[in-house]
């Protein structure tokens, strides 16, 4: 079989057309490399919380929203002056030094309390900034009708990296140690970062096949506006808005059941390595999971049945599951609503939020949603654990979180038909507009 037949029927399999299969590809190596590191830091994280103190989590993640109120300025100023083109190369650049350093600071004094807060608190920072200039990336390099067909694919690169990412700290860590498992991720995060130069290289070459105004936003020219034009982005438009609705509604159904998850874990399991092996099989088979979704349904309802699906149908499981939760509030019960929750995240609910902005500018698409997916996300999350303390003390038992995760999961899905509703609609406007 010949080579250019072989890239054909790889490039049905995917979905995507000939000239875009190795940006696809480039695209789910990225993430590939974006989450296998972060998946081998993450039960190091969740066991980093517990050493803090389960009933000291919604200080940790206060902290981490205020942490997001002083980096997200900060972007946004540098985006402000330097072209999107070298942008990536900053920020990952950036987080690639803050890994190096942490892997120094745990390799000489790992048993430090405040290391341990101070490295979940860096790494609830970190994850959402690569995640989201990443999907910045692909939302500025793909188009709508793009987006819709490959976006499932590239998603898929996520859940193989949460895969290999918990295997390989399973793997290593007794070989490295938690600072060469760090310092690992810093050499995943410079390999996507190489993966970054393929993908807009291929934009600038006009593989995107965009039109009118958003084709005349040149990757090496800054993306307009302030450091607070992000804010102002989202304050001014309903669409920005209710996306940041969204996004508050999905970080309250996370959290309730994260902090479920944390009080659980601790428990039941009260040996450190224990909890690393529970949090990394739950890992496991969410992705597995996940990546199964991605493969071979995403990318058929998106293009069938609309991004308004995607976005809704997870939110009516997870209200489903909520109500279970309140009749059986069991560890088993919950550990199959995080799986179902989390699985319909990375499978639906992620790829279908990142098309919504597909269709919009570049302001948009860098300022106004990196204030979405980091200071508007992690205030879900600090009000979220504040919220669960307070009916922990008003009740006894998790029946009152189950009941108010399950009321905000039904908003949640309502307003995700909505914007999905309202994404197709531009999506299909724009396609008119390119055809005539």
């Amino acid at each position: 079989m010949s080579s250019s037949t072989m890239a054909q029927r790889v490039a049905v399999a995917i979905n995507a057309q000939r000239n875009e299969l190795w940006p696809a590809l480039a695209g789910f190596a990225l993430f590939f490399c974006l989450f296998s590191g972060y998946f081998m830091l993450r039960p190091i994280r969740e066991a980093m919380g517990i050493v803090s103190g389960v009933e000291n989590l919604q200080w940790l993640f206060t902290a981490t929203f205020v942490v997001m109120l002083i980096a997200v300025p900060l972007f946004a100023w540098l985006s402000s002056r330097v072209p999107r083109l070298h942008f990536i190369d900053w920020v990952y650049g950036f987080f690639t030094l803050n890994l190096a350093l942490f892997a120094l600071l745990f390799f000489s004094a790992d048993e430090s309390v405040w290391l341990a807060r101070s490295f979940y608190v860096w790494i609830s920072v970190y994850n959402l900034f690569v995640v989201s200039v990443a999907w910045s990336l692909m939302a500025d390099v793909f188009d709508s009708e793009q987006a819709k067909r490959l976006f499932a694919f590239i998603a898929a690169g996520a859940s193989v990296g949460g895969l290999v990412g918990p295997a390989l700290s399973a793997l290593l860590v007794s070989t490295l140690g938690q600072s060469g498992l760090i310092l690992l991720a810093a050499v995943l995060l410079a390999v996507a970062l190489s993966l970054k130069q393929v993908l807009m290289r291929w934009r600038e070459e006009g593989g995107a096949g965009r039109a009118g105004a958003v084709q005349a936003e040149s990757p090496r020219r800054p993306v307009p506006g302030n450091p607070f034009s992000g804010l102002m982005r989202v304050l001014s438009s309903p669409y920005l808005f209710g996306i940041a609705g969204f996004v508050i509604l999905l970080a309250t159904a996370s959290t309730s059941l994260y902090f479920e998850q944390a009080r659980l874990v601790a428990e039941l399991f009260p040996d450190r390595a224990a909890q690393v092996r529970v949090f990394g099989v739950i890992d496991f088979v969410v992705q597995a999971g996940a990546l199964i979704s991605q493969l071979f349904i995403t990318g058929r309802i998106a293009r069938r049945l609309g991004v308004r699906v995607l976005l809704a149908c997870v939110p009516l499981l997870v209200c489903v599951g909520f109500i279970g939760l309140a009749l059986l509030p069991t560890f088993a019960m919950l550990a199959a609503l995080m799986i179902v929750r989390r699985i319909g995240e990375y499978a639906f609910v992620r790829p279908g939020r990142e098309m919504l902005f597909a269709p919009l500018d570049a302001e948009s698409k860098y300022k106004a949603k990196n204030f979405i997916d980091t200071v508007v996300y992690r205030a879900g999350d600090a009000m979220s654990g504040w919220l669960k303390s307070l009916l922990d003390m008003l009740a006894q038992g998790a029946w009152l979180v189950a009941l108010v995760g399950a009321a905000s999961a039904a908003l949640w899905g309502l307003l995700g038909w909505y914007l999905g509703t309202q994404a197709d609609r531009k999506a299909a406007e724009r396609q008119e507009l390119v055809a005539t």
